[in-house]
């Protein structure tokens, strides 16, 4: 594994913060120290007694602040989600297996496996998960994408936009078929509805993939919570 990761001495106080509610002992104990790993932050904690599972919480809490939350935008409507977060450490083909395991039970799905050049993917189709690996641990990279929504949203916009200006220039030139000033109609109306059912839709889907992928983020971070001996012994 490289080397692990060091913690700056704003970040050391606000993990301690963080483990101890606000402590002064554990922020006194470590405040003139800078560059300390995880493991040795938990030393420090148990000769201020905080416990080092809840150091390695605290760190994790912070990792997760990093975390980049991106959606891509059609018309305004969120069409894909994604989320990539820094991990503080290696994982593990056993944590990598329980995240999939996590990732079936999200998506109903079995989905496909894939593994090259030490990056490791799982996806379904329209869910899509990949660890890759950094300098200083892992990234894991969701990504969820709504699938024909940008095309009927190009569809729903052609239509309403052909089906007006004709509706339109119709009327303008005075009496036309019944017939076809319907079909015009019907063509508007088709055109909005997909847009209207787009944006009711959408925006419930991406807060739901969001909602997934927050979950996701934590089960990782709590996979990654493990007692120093074993993430010393990750290679």
């Amino acid at each position: 594994m490289a080397d692990a990761r060091k913690y700056r001495d704003d970040e050391i106080k606000e993990i301690f913060e963080l483990a101890t509610s606000g402590a002064a002992a554990g922020r006194s104990a470590v405040s003139d120290q800078a560059g300390l790993t995880l493991a040795e932050l938990q030393e420090v904690g148990l000769e201020v007694g905080v416990e080092p599972g809840r150091i390695a919480a605290a760190a994790l809490a912070l990792e997760a602040r990093r975390d980049v939350v991106l959606r891509k935008t059609s018309l305004g409507m969120p069409i894909a989600v994604s989320r990539v977060i820094e991990l503080p450490g290696t994982v593990t083909d056993s944590e990598w297996e329980q995240l999939v395991v996590e990732l079936r039970e999200i998506s109903g799905a079995r989905g496909q496996l894939v593994s090259h050049g030490g990056v490791r993917e799982w996806s379904d189709g329209s869910l899509h998960a990949s660890l890759e690996p950094t300098e200083t641990g892992d990234r894991l990279r969701l990504m969820a994408h709504r699938g024909g929504a940008l095309a009927l949203n190009r569809m729903g916009s052609a239509g309403l936009a052909v089906g007006t200006i004709l509706l339109t220039m119709f009327l303008a030139a005075g009496p036309s078929p019944v017939g076809l000033e319907i079909v015009m109609m019907l063509l508007v109306g088709m055109g909005g509805g997909a847009l209207v059912s787009n944006m009711i839709s959408l925006p419930r889907w991406a807060r739901e993939r969001e909602g997934q992928m927050e979950y996701l983020a934590g089960r990782i971070q709590v996979l990654l919570g493990r007692p120093p001996q074993e993430e010393e012994s990750v290679t």
